[in-house]
């Protein structure tokens, strides 16, 4: 063959590392576009160019409405094969518990709840705590946060809620009159406030925080019998908490801290653990608690239903992308395995629909096909179609014709039950009602009391900073729970805006929580900024 002809056979050269367009064409040059002269006008016929570009038009989904920004981690969860001195088979037949020594992969994704993707994670907020077990009947999602418990208890508030907490809709700017407008007018939210108020509101990052699943569930053992359960992850880092100028001189140098503390982490080996207990209580009313054990605005105290050990998670990998693993991530309170139950919690009832409704709405139909969300075992449904779908999830034993069921001519069957199914017994009128024992404020005092003198005057000081800067409606009725909840925290709590009152400003809210007078920034900005000449 001669040169001419080998060179008219011959293709670009390409590489392992050879750049590609997403057809697989090596790309040749991506710094210029193809124009008429070196100067322009650009062609319509930009393949590579209209690719790339229309594709980076496209890369962000859409934004989370709570847990925006997040940080992420593969590892495993090795179970103990006992609740406490017992075999945990009393409580659960859940395969994921039962093995001493057993190891199930996880992914899980630390977040903060309000604010957005890339916001400081030194704000003022709750953390996500969520845990993907992928385990061999399939993933388990354990979905919770930092706090044991949240500020509502039915699920109809939740919008609501997110509402006052995230930005003013006309200033874009977040204003604590809007937060304690409602909390004032939620006192379920009171507990929750003084936890979020106190330096347990800004953890000092996610490896040395503690995980809750927040809602009641239920284990369900062979025999079909169910008790109510609580999950607390405990770290073996210790924990760590923020006062608000710590948390500040820490923005100040790097609001993505606690994502790089994560990374270096496990980068350097030094791989995060927590401790996973259970709290088990009989499924009933217990009517001799003075709360009710499906209200999550309320702890379970530690020594009438003790914590018992029932297994360990250590994150040893990081993620090989941050959108594909991180981002694109999902989870459900709804994914349970056999074993594993919902109880009556109208907090989870609600969020069941919401969280994997959203994430068809963000990610898409088939975000369960994506890697980091698809179980690690085999997936056969009969659902078809929507958008991005790449597998059809067809066995060799089925009749790739029949895509229902029930049917005689080759599709799917029924699974066989070997335990006995959980039958609880439901009765009652259906109403609109509160549930009864809805003590707002008892828990919220005793929170207080077992605060240390240094997270009290945290606490005081950054619920002065911002409830003097609302109405004065507001404020009594902020002093009034407080004063229900303790002595002390009352008295504290209204002298402090009673000299708070004497110093006013302006009376602007628009501040991060717990950020007092952050609303001078923007004259601290003109004041301090450096003149310069225009060019």
């Amino acid at each position: 063959m001669s040169e001419d002809q080998h060179q008219n056979k011959q293709t670009n050269i390409e590489n392992e590392d050879t750049l590609t367009n997403r057809q697989g064409h090596p790309v040749t040059n991506n710094q210029d576009i193809r124009t008429v002269g070196n100067r322009g006008p650009a062609t319509l016929e930009n393949y590579d160019f209209i690719e790339k570009i229309s594709h980076f038009d496209r890369e962000r989904v859409p934004e989370r409405v709570v847990h925006a920004r997040g940080a992420g981690a593969h590892g495993y969860f090795e179970s103990y094969g006992t609740a406490g001195d017992e075999p945990v088979s009393k409580y659960t037949r859940a395969k994921v518990f039962q093995e001493k020594g057993k190891q199930t992969p996880v992914f899980i994704r630390f977040s903060t709840v309000v604010h957005g993707t890339h916001s400081p994670e030194t704000l003022r907020d709750p953390r996500g705590f969520a845990v993907k077990f992928y385990t061999e009947d399939g993933n388990w999602d354990l979905v919770g946060n930092n706090i044991k418990i949240f500020f509502i208890r039915d699920a109809i508030k939740f919008p609501d809620m997110i509402h006052a907490f995230k930005p003013d809709p006309i200033t874009n700017i977040q204003d604590s009159q809007r937060f304690f407008d409602f909390c004032a007018n939620s006192p379920e939210s009171f507990h929750m406030v003084t936890f979020i108020y106190s330096p347990w509101g800004i953890p000092a990052n996610y490896r040395m925080m503690q995980g809750s699943g927040v809602n009641t569930y239920k284990w369900v053992n062979h025999d079909g019998e169910a008790v109510l359960v609580k999950y607390h992850w405990e770290p073996k880092q210790g924990i760590k908490n923020l006062t608000v100028k710590e948390a500040n001189d820490i923005q100040s140098d790097n609001f993505n801290h606690a994502t790089q503390d994560l990374y270096d982490a496990i980068e350097r080996g030094e791989y995060p653990e927590w401790e996973l207990f259970v709290q088990i209580m009989s499924d009933d009313e217990h009517p001799e608690l003075d709360f009710d054990p499906l209200d999550d605005t309320k702890i379970w105290p530690e020594d009438q239903f003790p914590w018992l050990p029932v297994g360990r998670l250590v994150l040893n990998k990081n993620p090989d992308n941050y959108f594909t693993e991180v981002e694109q991530s999902a989870f459900g309170t709804g994914v349970l395995v056999d074993g594993l139950d919902f109880s009556d919690d109208k907090m989870l009832q609600g969020r069941t629909f919401s969280y994997s409704d959203t994430q068809r709405y963000r990610v898409g139909a088939n975000y369960l096909q994506i890697p980091v969300n698809a179980a690690k075992k085999r997936v056969a449904t009969n659902q078809e179609g929507g958008s991005m779908r790449y597998e059809p999830e067809r066995s060799p034993k089925k009749n790739p014709h029949i895509n229902y069921e029930p049917s005689s001519l080759g599709n799917y069957k029924e699974a066989e039950q070997v335990g006995k199914e959980h039958t609880p017994k439901v009765e009652g009128n259906i109403v609109r009602e509160s549930i009864d024992r809805n003590d707002n404020t008892k828990q919220a005092g005793e929170t207080f009391r077992w605060f240390e003198d240094w997270e009290k005057d945290e606490l005081i000081a950054n619920l002065v900073g911002d409830i003097s800067e609302c109405t004065q409606e507001i404020q009594d009725k902020m002093i009034a729970l407080a004063e229900e909840a303790d002595d002390e925290y009352g008295r504290r709590l209204r002298d402090g805006l009673e000299e708070a009152a004497n110093m006013m400003s302006d009376g602007s809210s628009r501040n991060p929580l717990g950020n007092k007078d952050a609303e001078k920034a923007p004259d601290k900005a003109v004041g301090k900024g450096h003149d310069a000449d225009p060019y």
